[in-house]
């Protein structure tokens, strides 16, 4: 009996320990990260994944598929997809006719002209003396993911912005961010930031500008990472749809980085090569030590935004070799990322999430020379029509006041003066402008606001309609239909080549899988701040991606 009473004892003492060892590694496995990083890759589609997937190494891009949880079906639900609004709502949890920001520039029909996103004229340049640092995200109306974790925290812990674009840098850091920096190109070559933020540099950042990488990687040529016969999934190096350089005879390999500088705009053209990514993970890295990010006892939060994929894909397209191999070297400065962070941070101590904030079509003579349906829409044409048209009917020729972003901006003051319904004046433009060729849909405000549409091309259009800020005419053009120069492509609409983009989550807190589930990017910031356990973004209009988090 005694030697049964020990047994007893000694497998209620081993079933007591296992259970409090699995509850502590539980315990461990899914507490708060020390440190999250937002990644977004601008102009990314979705099918990259896949294309380049048997050249990516494993510590990249594989690594988050294969250890992570990857969306494959995640869209964007609004228009316009351009790359202050994709920001602004990958943080924010929302879309434009909430959180305010309507494109990258946008006609203000307050101030009676042209503004950009994040200009802020209250705010000086911190690195140097010249204009670029007049920067902010005051124009935009709701918190973010960061915002809301610094609140939790009492306002400890810190959240860092960064990337080759100031839009990119500012908007997705939030209101209560310590620090955005972007890079001043021309003949400057550094990185800056705004008063907004600080009143100089930290120490780290002025030894990173003293260091010369952009001139180090702006001294050699841009050939491909590997040999150009493999390359076996874009077309051919030398084609028709493709812009060169300023000083190039043909847009292909190897571009001669150091002769071409000078001819555009000296250190800017390191935006437009593989490389900007490059020093865009140099800097991370330099900021994550310098501010020691994830080394203490909050979470801390780095938004990090990929741009030269962007500039990139707008001069070369998307089925061109340059897009292949800017793909193929990020792939590389990921994995240097994650390496980094697992000796730095801590394997188990940071969470990642990668997306985009767009895709883009590929170029429609491209797509005309293999028989499909693409064309390019004038929009001086597009301008002089309407106003052509409103001048025949109303025997007036003011009564157009801008039409930009595919939306047209009536003069409310001559519509008055001349007795006339503004609602009749944007009624008769609807009817007529669905004649214009290129143009698919047109729409007024008014309809926007009276009627709820709830899937479909309308309803990505509504929800990109801000009743404050858009215009009273809002129009959709044919699909693969842009207004673009005929070499290289864009993006901006509602259709899915913009709106089909990689969402990755990987790390503290999230499972491994992957689902064809349809989300939404706005489903992001949600997300993130359930894993987080704090409040969501103010405006949020987004769903918890529950498969996701542990």
């Amino acid at each position: 009996m005694k030697i049964q009473n020990k047994l007893l004892l000694y497998f209620f003492t081993v079933s007591l320990f296992n259970c409090v060892s699995k509850e502590k590694e539980t315990t461990t496995r899914t507490s708060t990260p020390k440190l999250v990083i937002g990644i977004v890759v601008d102009q990314m589609r979705y099918d990259y994944l896949q294309r380049f997937n048997s050249k990516y190494g494993e510590g990249g891009f594989k690594r988050l598929l294969n250890q992570g949880f990857s969306l494959e079906n995640a869209h964007y639900n609004y228009i316009p997809t351009y790359t202050a609004v994709g920001h602004a709502s990958i943080f924010t949890g929302t879309t434009p006719d909430n959180h305010g920001i309507i494109g990258n520039y946008w006609y203000d029909k307050y101030l009676k002209k042209s503004i950009y996103c994040v200009d802020d004229d209250r705010h000086t340049t911190v690195g140097n003396d010249g204009k670029g640092g007049k920067k902010s995200p005051y124009r935009m109306f709701t918190t973010t993911i960061s915002d809301q974790l610094k609140l939790a925290q009492n306002m400890k812990g810190k959240t860092i912005g960064i990337g080759i674009k100031d839009r990119s840098a500012i908007l997705p850091a939030g209101h209560t961010a310590d620090a955005a920096y972007w890079f001043d190109g021309g003949s400057v070559g550094h990185w800056i930031s705004s008063s907004f933020y600080m009143n100089n540099l930290p120490n780290w950042v002025n030894k990173f500008n003293s260091l010369g990488k952009a001139d180090e990687y702006l001294s050699k040529p841009w050939n491909t990472l590997y040999d150009i016969s493999t390359y076996t999934e874009s077309i051919a190096d030398d084609n028709n749809f493709e812009e060169t350089f300023k000083g190039e005879e043909k847009p292909v390999f190897p571009h001669d980085i150091p002769s071409l500088r000078d001819k555009n705009n000296n250190y800017s053209i390191i935006k437009a090569i593989p490389a900007g990514n490059s020093i865009t993970t140099d800097f991370a890295i330099a900021a994550i030590e310098g501010e020691k990010l994830g080394q203490n006892d909050y979470t801390d939060f780095l938004t990090l935004s990929y741009s030269s994929t962007d500039y990139v894909g707008h001069q070369f397209g998307v089925d061109s070799k340059e897009i292949q191999d800017t793909y193929l070297r990020l792939d590389k400065d990921l994995e240097r990322l994650f390496t980094f962070l697992d000796t730095n941070v801590g394997k188990n101590n940071y969470t990642i999430f990668l997306t985009a904030d767009h895709a883009a079509v590929q170029v429609p003579a491209y797509l005309n020379s293999v028989k499909i349906p693409a064309n390019y829409l004038a929009g001086k044409k597009l301008t002089n029509f309407i106003k052509t048209k409103t001048k025949e009917k109303f025997n007036n020729d003011n009564l157009i006041e801008n039409v930009s972003n595919f939306q047209v901006f009536l003069n409310k003051e001559e519509i008055k003066k001349a007795r006339l319904s503004a609602n009749g004046v944007s009624n008769y433009i609807v009817e007529e402008v669905i004649n214009f060729d290129g143009i698919y849909k047109a729409v007024t405000a008014k309809a926007m606001q009276e009627n709820y549409f709830e899937y479909g091309i309308m309803s990505s259009l509504q929800k990109g309609y801000n009743q404050k800020l858009s215009g009273d005419v809002l129009l959709i053009p044919n699909p693969s239909t842009i207004i673009y120069p005929k070499k290289g492509s864009t993006h901006g609409s509602g259709y899915s080549y913009d709106t089909h983009i990689p969402i990755i989550f990987y790390g503290n807190g999230i499972k491994f899988g992957k689902t064809a589930k349809k989300y939404e990017i706005i489903d992001i910031a949600p997300t993130i701040a359930t894993m987080l356990k704090v409040e969501f973004p103010n405006g949020s209009t987004g769903k918890v991606i529950e498969e996701a988090l542990k």
